[in-house]
């Protein structure tokens, strides 16, 4: 049995950005992108980053 996968586009990596600074919970994030909330902890994990020298700048990209 197979699903249908689509990746994320631009636009929901904006919006998801959106969504993590404004502190949505996971679920919601999950509700509004039409997303399984594990793609969205997966989403984020991916494409978070720290930087020990400039804290300022960590977040997504």
């Amino acid at each position: 049995m197979s699903r249908c996968y689509s990746h994320f586009t631009l636009a929901d990596r904006r919006r998801l950005r959106q969504l993590v600074e404004r502190k949505v919970p996971v679920n919601e994030m999950a509700l509004q992108l039409g997303r399984h909330r594990s793609t969205i902890y997966c989403e984020i994990k991916r494409n978070t980053f720290r930087d020990r020298a400039l804290p300022d700048y960590d977040g997504c990209s």
